[in-house]
């Protein structure tokens, strides 16, 4: 029966793609993927030649009908993301969303999430916390501090390494230098490394040495 499939890719290291993703991809009539360049690299690893299409943040409005049309003609199709679980901070609810409400099929396959190991390896409690992804750039980033810094839960954030010195300064202003933080980056890669601390400490830390790669930062909840 024709469905969506939402595939996730690894973060990192090769060796986390599951059987059945690559089961999957393998089977599907069609693969859409945020860039066709990085994804091409997977596929070839694993020697899987079904036809991929761009599905990225630019061009996922105008793509949504068509995508859902050739499911509902019988159609099968895969998303899947530069890493990781698509929908998760990158593309893939809208296209989720309209399969739901045309009744279509929708199978999401367990596999790599960025935020899970570094929640886990942060050593911060973890039976309740809130995810909030990517903070608004200006408007609004204020106000959101202000609200989280009565968050009780642990908190947990992605962010690029040009601006996680100025994240962790805010961090310093409206959570306190005493707040835990422990901030994970290259998950699964080469030169990955998990900083824990004080806000203020690790602020230091990364302001002597700046920081590269994917970055998750989770950060206590207010006691």
């Amino acid at each position: 029966m024709s469905k969506l499939y939402i595939v996730p890719t690894p973060i990192g290291n090769l060796e986390d793609m599951t059987l059945r993703a690559i089961r999957i991809l393998n089977e599907v009539d069609l693969i859409l993927a945020e860039d066709t360049r990085t994804s091409g690299k997977l596929l070839k690893h694993y020697k899987i030649t079904t036809q991929m299409v761009s599905h990225h943040m630019h061009n996922e409005h105008q793509t949504v009908a068509s995508m859902v049309q050739r499911i509902q003609v019988g159609e099968t199709i895969a998303l899947i993301s530069d890493a990781g679980t698509p929908a998760i901070s990158d593309p893939g609810f809208l296209l989720t969303r309209a399969c739901v409400e045309a009744g279509i099929d929708v199978d999401c396959l367990p596999g790599a999430t960025a935020f899970v190991p570094a929640l886990v390896n942060s050593g911060l409690p973890n039976d309740r916390f809130i995810f909030e992804g990517f903070l608004p750039v200006k408007k609004g980033r204020q106000t959101r501090f202000k609200t989280l810094a009565e968050e009780t839960r642990t908190m947990i954030f992605y962010e690029s390494p040009h601006k996680l010195v100025k994240t962790l300064g805010h961090f310093q202003e409206y959570f306190g230098e005493n707040r835990q933080v422990s901030v994970s980056r290259e998950i699964t890669k080469l030169h990955e490394e998990t900083v824990r601390g004080t806000v203020k400490e690790v602020l230091a830390h990364y302001t002597q040495k700046p920081p590269k790669g994917e970055i998750v930062v989770i950060v206590g909840g207010k006691k």
